[in-house]
Formats: structure tokens, C-alpha cells, sequence
């Protein structure tokens, strides 16, 4: 049987066409994810939490695209088949978190699936990043790209392309 793991990034607080959201439009389709698939879950967490409201935020994100430590990092990924990869596009791919996240692991033989929450910027340059981060891994050119003002009405359209 397929083991399966999401990493992902999300943020609550200030959205983008949203509002003020108690829980991040990635951490909602993460888990309708995790309910059709049974993926364990990991949850990138920054170092330094943003700001609570938008502009500050994607300012600070811009800062940290370069260096963006995070609270755990994953040591090893072996036992998984498929990992989902999962992260609002902050400056045309995902947030910097998410590379720190990826760093390092051993994608050697494992399937990589894409999922973006946006408004308006589609997955970005989120697949192709994503590759060039997973080595050895089939990263599968079918992302998901769910508009962050729909994630909670997502469920189906995640179900369909699972």
C-alpha cells in the first residue's frame, strides 16, 4: 500500500480577497488531501511568524526568500511513495519556508504532486521550483492551483484530480 505525506505552508491571519481567516486556505485543502488520501502531515512553520496583516507580510516574505528558517525540519522521507507539496504563491511560487522545508531530503524514486492557493497567479513558476528542489523524484506536471477565496468550497475539484 501507498504511504503518502503533505508538506505544506499556511498562513492564517490577513488574506489576500479573503479577510481575516482563522485557519490558511492551504491548511483547508490540505486537509480534504488528507482525507482522500490518508497522507501524514507536516507543517512548515516559519521561525519567525509574519505579520498578521497582508502588506506586511508579503514584504516580509520578500525579505526572507533567501533565508526563511522554519520551527522543525523533516530529517528523512524514505517511507513515503508520494509527497504533496503544498503552498500559497508568495512572489510567483511558493512561500520561502517551503524550500528550507524541501532542502536536503532524498526525493530518489518518490512522486511529487503540486498544489498552489492563489488569487489570481495560478501555480506560478510553484512545479518547476518544486522539481528542481525534489532531485530524483517524478514531479508530476499537473498541479492543482485552488483560488484562496474557494478552498473551502474545494473539495470536489480535489477529489477530481486526485
Amino acid at each position: 500500500m501507498s504511504k503518502n505525506l503533505i508538506i505544506y505552508f499556511s498562513r492564517a491571519d490577513e488574506n489576500y480577497a479573503v479577510g481575516y481567516i482563522d485557519k490558511g486556505n492551504t491548511e483547508i485543502v490540505a486537509e480534504f488531501v488528507q482525507e482522500r488520501t490518508g497522507a501524514d502531515m507536516f507543517k512548515v512553520e516559519p521561525a519567525v511568524p509574519y505579520a498578521a496583516d497582508y502588506n506586511t507580510c508579503i514584504k516580509e516574505a520578500k525579505e526572507r526568500i533567501d533565508n526563511a528558517p522554519i520551527k522543525e525540519k523533516l530529517t528523512d522521507i524514505s517511507t513515503y511513495d508520494t509527497v504533496f507539496v503544498m503552498s500559497p504563491i508568495y512572489w510567483g511560487t511558493y512561500a520561502p519556508e517551503v524550500e528550507t522545508a524541501l532542502e536536503g531530503l532524498d526525493f530518489t524514486g518518490k512522486t511529487v504532486r503540486v498544489i498552489s492557493t492563489h488569487e489570481g497567479s495560478g501555480l506560478a513558476s510553484m512545479v518547476s521550483d518544486v522539481q528542481k528542489m525534489c532531485k530524483g523524484a517524478d514531479v508530476q506536471k499537473n498541479g492543482l492551483a485552488i483560488k484562496g477565496s474557494q478552498a473551502k468550497n474545494s473539495k470536489q475539484k480535489i477529489a477530481d484530480w486526485l
